[in-house]
């Protein structure tokens, strides 16, 4: 029976980090979770100059700083998550790795952040650490341009649903997990196949081939219903750019909440591709990588 056990959230302190949690307390009271804050410091070295402080000196600077660091900690988001198990924690290191660490040590259930980009294209852009976290977490990470946005806890939907998947490998997961959200939520679950079109020049055989691909689509999309036991409302086939289609059909159907997979392939994009980078930016909702 999948669960949401623990929680993790990230701290930067910033109006993003508040809107996660936010969205941290809703799903922590549904599934009575732990929530854990975690807030990673980087290391004083990484900060100042060997040569500015002697290393005893880094010593107390990094008491310090861990110091008021944990008692702003205790502070932060008092008024979201009350009445939760939360647990605070400040740890020395990159904030990505030290995030990706935790995570995969502690066995976390899902990791809420925001995507931390700034300035006036920050819809556009995923922050490094979200990027690093999103490429090497084992366990879903659910993220967005608009968790700063986010609704009271007590107010926060989850009515509908949309998965979107590439009938790659990891797409029995993300249903899988779209749906136990469903489940849980007695949500409407819409299914979603998007595949780059094909200019149609009207040849007999070129149209007959689309119908057969189209066909094992669709048996494809019936057999990850039957294996995941998802009861989606609408199973849709849209043709046009993965991500833009995506982003029109959550809008359209007023998704809460985006659910995709995360590739298994090596190299530039690891295991996050191009397509789940521009739908994380562009989605209305927040997303679920898988």
């Amino acid at each position: 029976m999948r669960s949401l056990n623990r929680i993790l959230l990230p701290v930067d302190f910033s109006e993003r980090a508040a809107g996660a949690a936010r969205y941290a307390k809703s799903l922590a009271a549904h599934f009575q979770s732990e929530v854990v804050l975690l807030h990673a410091l980087p290391p004083p070295q990484q900060v100042f100059a060997p040569v500015e402080f002697g290393g005893a000196m880094l010593d107390d600077i990094s008491r310090d700083l861990a110091c008021k660091t944990a008692a702003e900690l205790d502070r932060f988001a008092e008024a979201e998550l009350p009445g939760l198990n939360v647990r605070r924690l400040v740890l020395e290191g990159d904030p990505a790795s030290t995030i990706v660490n935790f995570a995969h040590e502690e066995k976390l259930d899902l990791i809420i952040m925001p995507t931390h980009g700034y300035g006036p294209f920050r819809r556009f852009i995923l922050g490094s650490n979200t990027a690093k976290v999103l490429h090497d977490a084992d366990c879903p990470v659910w993220t967005g341009v608009h968790l700063e946005a986010a609704p009271p806890a007590s107010a926060l939907p989850l009515h509908n649903v949309l998965c979107a998947v590439d009938l790659g490998p990891q797409s029995e997961k993300a249903l899988a997990w779209a749906a136990f959200l469903q489940q849980e939520f007695a949500a409407e679950l819409t299914l979603l196949h998007a595949a780059t079109a094909v200019p149609d020049t009207g040849d007999q055989a070129e149209t007959a081939w689309r119908r057969q691909v189209r066909e094992a689509v669709e048996e494809e999309l019936q057999r990850l219903q039957q294996a995941t036991s998802a009861k989606a409302a609408r199973v849709v086939i849209e043709p046009g750019d993965p991500a833009q289609a995506i982003c029109a059909a959550a809008g359209k159907w007023k998704a809460d909440v985006v659910v995709i997979g995360r590739g298994s392939a090596a190299g530039v994009f690891g295991r996050l591709r191009t397509n789940a980078y521009a739908i994380i930016r562009e989605s209305p909702c927040p997303v679920v990588s898988v």
